[in-house]
């Protein structure tokens, strides 16, 4: 698949995604998987599985505690970061954690439990693996024919397949993805890639946030499909509760600071303070790559 512009270890699964042009948004269930504590992720020893070759940075699927049949889990560990430009070298599981947080202060609830901790690479990242090991979580974003129904869903990038025949990357019209994208802005997420959303369950779960906190701007996704448009009451409340949280003494805002400088920390806080006063999603500004490369 190529762009063209933005409109408005092998046993181990990766996300997939699909076309599904007449597939109108389902509402997502009351209940909720379980997904391991924090807690319970601290303890334990993780016993590698296979790597997730898909992933840029060394990324492992492993069992904690019982190598047969213990909870799944996410290691990244701090040593297999690769370095980039413009992000500190061995920062990015620190970051996860963080986007953690700042997702639980929020209320927002979007990313799966991550901490750091001791593994057989060293100190990493660890996160709630989401799912069974044969499980294919189903992205929010799709591809669709020009032409085909897009009830439910929001188009966001012109594209075109191997033969040249037109598609569209469009994303689910749903509120909790539209949560996710306001998440994405508090976070400046510049990789919001269409296999990093999904469902499970019925919900909606977000991962990947090891190149997020930038002090300068660099959204990245393709969750733009609400772009322009005014925040709601709730979403505006919901800012403010956790520019409260974020400055406060919670344990976990303080959390937040030491994974972050104090010019990323300013940053962070400028956001929020951008989006109370515009009261308005952004819209990509024509001066950083809008959208992930590749989308899905």
């Amino acid at each position: 698949m190529q762009g063209a512009g933005v409109c408005g270890p092998a046993a181990v699964p990766v996300l997939r995604w699909a076309a599904r042009p007449d597939r109108a948004h389902l509402p997502a269930r009351e209940w909720l998987p379980p997904l391991i504590t924090e807690s319970a992720l601290a303890e334990g020893e993780l016993h590698l599985l296979g790597r997730l070759t898909e992933a840029s940075n060394a990324t492992w699927l492993t069992r904690l505690g019982d190598p047969e049949a213990g909870p799944l889990v996410v290691y990244k560990p701090v040593r297999g970061e690769r370095p980039l430009w413009d992000f500190p070298d061995g920062t990015l599981a620190g970051r996860e954690r963080a986007a953690y947080l700042v997702s639980e202060l929020g209320g927002w609830h979007l990313v799966p439990p991550t901490i750091l901790r001791e593994g057989p690479a060293g100190l990493g990242m660890a996160q709630a693996w989401v799912g069974d090991v044969d499980d294919a979580a189903e992205s929010v974003v799709h591809v669709i024919r020009v032409g085909s129904d897009p009830r439910g869903l929001r188009p966001v990038l012109r594209a075109s397949d191997d033969t040249g025949a037109p598609l569209l990357v469009a994303h689910e019209e749903a509120s909790d993805v539209r949560t996710l994208a306001l998440l994405d802005c508090v976070l400046n997420n510049t990789d919001r890639k269409g296999a990093h959303a999904f469902r499970h369950a019925g919900r909606l779960y977000a991962v990947d946030h090891g190149v997020t906190f930038h002090a300068e701007p660099k959204l990245r996704t393709v969750l733009w499909g609400w772009g322009g448009e005014a925040l709601t009451g709730d979403e505006i409340e919901q800012l403010r509760g956790l520019r409260e949280q974020v400055i406060g003494d919670d344990p976990r805002a303080e959390e937040v600071r030491s994974h972050l400088t104090a010019r990323e920390m300013r940053a962070l806080l400028g956001r929020i303070d951008d989006l109370l006063r515009g009261g308005r999603f952004p819209e990509p500004d024509g001066e950083w790559p809008a959208i992930p490369w590749p989308p899905i």
